[in-house]
């Protein structure tokens, strides 16, 4: 079979070191098994798999139905500097015979132990291509050594975050053969929190413990400082005593210094304490099952700052070992504890919380692309390695469908009418857009969104749009920091006190964005509309009801209450028609859609409304428009309900130019352009001098609620990028 100039199977060897490394390699064996046309896969077990206090984790290699093609016994016992740089030179010896006999096209190789330089050592020495997963990353130990001195043995690379791309790319290795894939381990980890959980948390932490309502704690040496990362163990274990939760603690794994972490553990009798479970092993999908459940993990594992955030489980990162890796906001860093209080001060600050997924190091779909990418790989090019001189590229991967992504995000638009769903690129282009009629009912409301959502980000994949995000816009008040209607408008009924950002970060695996419509309106103004650059500026939208935001100082008002740029509220007149707010003689009770459908079924009531030239069909309910259409044909009647209602809104805008001073108003919405000369009338007769030169410009988006939501998730993500 021709693959990409090769004229048989590309044959694949993945060497595993240990039980970590394994969760990031199985998901691609899993992947090139599936594929038996294109791929032959030998699979080489070496390191802590193959000793018993280490839990022979070689035997969860088998229960996935691999075979094993060669074991090597590679560790030199004695867990100290000297034993790690005696089994690095055992595994050296015993390599090549391996190497030889297996005749590899390429080798995997993961990570930044010392087994796995001696795996990338042995086989760059003996010219054999190396794919190294996971290489970019900055963590803070001698594991940011061996892992670099390992992208510089490799010949391809997989990454998990764009950061890690650029810092592979600033190594000066050729982009070509870099490909952002994600983490291989996040292909199992978005599918795995609703799977049946219960019987796995008892099975580990007994039948009388809760969901949340338990600890993992997972800490390793750090190889660099071994005296004080064992103190910091002593002062985790003494904390964990007094915070007096159940909690599971996994053993910590061979490196230096792990010999006196388990001294301590027994010193202080934590394998028979009633709180604890000391294990030395749990196979992946169970310990997924159980981080994703957990009330709070604890430790210096790059799984906590990796893995875990894809649940949003509270984590306590513990020391320096992981100090420079890329991190949600569900991870709380204690550098450095003299005592066990800044620890358990910690605990009580994390545990129970429920952060938003994140999805940093992931979206679920590496390996499809690391699978294409080894198709990708021509034998017949030259083994010797390049270096790119200087390495200033960005955005580039060899991978073509990484090429086409479009960064992107999942908008979600909350109208009084219809829920409106779209995928919107990082340029503010709407890829695609679903509309449904917005349920009367929380509970309809809730699974239609889930249900557009999910259908939404499934068809993304097949755009080659990939989300970054949820931003959610709706009417009524809103606490943006939290995810939660307060209060809604009578337009949307049944939506007080809704907690928006829990059920879609949970399904989606995405962080989600929730604020006004108004202020997303002025979000979109500020990211793609007239409002680009601008310091101080005010939107109002004028839709079914009438909002607004607010931009000051380039930043969004909310206020104190989350109450700020209630501009349709504005009062105009002390004895003006009701509003849907309570009050009446609010802008809103003038210049809405809702408003002018009032007084245009008066009107037709009286048979007031119909011109020469119109007709309503008796099917059809009396709206805005036909009030508008009427107007443009002469109706004087209607002529003066726009007049009054423009007035109304001018008034309103006389009002913020008085209060807030702004360089620019846009009006937006199905309405502004009915209206922006009476506004500007109202203005040269009712402001002050210095006010009077404001720009009022109509806006020229086309979706500001969809473009607004998107702009929250875009320019989170840009910001945390750049």
């Amino acid at each position: 079979m021709e693959k990409n100039g090769n004229n048989r199977k590309l044959r694949v060897c993945v060497a595993t070191c240990n039980r970590a490394d394994y969760s990031k390699l199985a998901p691609i064996m899993f992947g090139i098994k599936t594929e038996p046309a294109s791929f032959e896969l030998d699979v080489v077990v070496l390191g802590s798999h193959l000793i018993d206090d280490y839990g022979n984790t070689y035997r969860m290699i088998e229960q996935d139905d691999f075979d094993i093609n060669t074991r090597l016994h590679t560790i030199v016992r004695g867990e100290d500097e000297a034993a790690m740089v005696e089994s690095v030179g055992l595994a050296l010896v015993k390599l090549p015979d391996v190497l030889n006999r297996l005749k590899p096209d390429i080798m995997i190789v993961h990570g930044d132990r010392f087994d796995a330089l001696a795996l990338a050592t042995s086989a760059a020495l003996m010219n054999i291509r190396i794919l190294h997963i996971e290489g970019g990353e900055v963590s803070g130990t001698i594991d940011d050594s061996i892992r670099h001195a390992i992208t510089k043995l490799a010949h391809y690379h997989v990454c998990c975050t764009r950061s890690a791309e650029q810092h592979l790319i600033s190594m000066c290795e050729d982009h070509d053969r870099i490909l952002l894939a994600g983490c291989p381990s996040y292909d199992k980890l978005l599918s795995a929190k609703n799977k049946d959980y219960m019987s796995i948390i008892r099975m580990w932490l007994g039948d009388d413990v809760k969901c949340k309502d338990y600890i993992v704690a997972l800490q390793h040496p750090v190889t660099t400082d071994i005296k004080h990362s064992i103190k910091m163990f002593e002062l985790t274990l003494d904390a964990l005593i007094s915070f007096n939760k159940r909690t599971l603690v996994l053993f910590p794994n061979i490196d230096a210094g792990s010999k006196e972490m388990v001294r301590v553990m027994r010193k202080k009798g934590i394998e028979h304490h009633p709180n604890f479970r000391a294990v030395k092993h749990v196979p992946f999908e169970q310990f997924i099952q159980l981080v994703a459940h957990a009330g709070c993990m604890i430790g210096n594992s790059s799984c906590g700052v990796r893995e875990v955030g894809a649940f949003g489980t509270p984590v306590i990162n513990l020391g320096t070992r992981q100090i420079g890796r890329e991190t949600g906001e569900n991870v709380l860093h204690v550098r450095d504890a003299d005592t066990q209080d800044k620890i358990l001060q910690a605990l009580h600050l994390q545990f129970g919380k429920q952060y938003p997924c994140s999805k940093i190091y992931g979206d679920g779909n590496a390996v499809p692309r690391i699978l294409k990418f080894l198709k990708s790989i021509d034998l017949q090019e030259p083994l010797q390695k390049k270096f790119c001189f200087p390495p200033v590229k960005e955005n580039i991967s060899q991978d073509i469908d990484h090429i086409l992504e479009t960064l992107s995000a999942l908008a979600v638009d909350l109208g009084g009418t219809n829920l409106r769903v779209a995928i919107v690129s990082m340029k503010g282009e709407i890829v695609k857009k679903y509309t449904q009629f917005n349920p009367k009912t929380y509970e309809e409301r809730i699974s239609l969104i889930l249900q557009m959502c999910v259908e939404a980000a499934a068809e993304a994949v097949k755009l080659n749009c990939r989300i970054l995000g949820v931003g959610i816009s709706t009417g009524g008040r809103v606490n943006p920091q939290e995810g939660i209607v307060l209060h809604s408008t009578k337009l949307i009924q049944e939506w007080n006190s809704v907690d928006l950002r829990t059920p879609l970060s949970d399904t989606l695996h995405l962080p989600v964005w929730v604020d006004n419509d108004g202020n997303c309106a002025a979000m979109a103004e500020r990211k793609f509309g007239q409002g680009k650059g601008q310091e101080n500026f005010v939107t109002l939208i004028t839709g079914t009801g009438i909002g607004g935001g607010i931009i000051h100082q380039h930043e969004l008002i909310h206020g104190s209450s989350f109450c700020a740029a209630e501009l349709g509220h504005l009062v105009v007149s002390l004895d003006g028609p009701d509003c849907s707010c309570g009050s009446h003689g609010c802008i809103e009770a003038y210049a809405s859609g809702m408003a002018l459908q009032r007084e245009a079924k008066k009107l037709h009531d009286e048979d007031l409304l119909l011109v020469e030239g119109m007709s309503v069909p008796k099917d059809e309910p009396v709206g805005a428009l036909h009030l508008i259409q009427a107007a443009k044909l002469g109706n004087v009647k209607a002529q003066s309900i726009l007049r009054t209602a423009g007035t109304a809104l001018g008034l309103g805008v006389v009002n913020i130019l008085h209060t807030m001073n702004p360089s620019l108003v846009i009006l937006s919405g199905v309405l502004a352009s009915h209206y922006i000369h009476t506004v500007k009338d109202v203005i040269r007769q009712q402001a002050l001098s210095s006010v009077q030169d404001v720009d009022v410009v109509v806006s020229d988006l086309v979706d500001p609620a969809l473009l607004g939501a998107a702009s929250m998730v875009l320019d989170y993500t840009t910001r945390r990028i750049h």
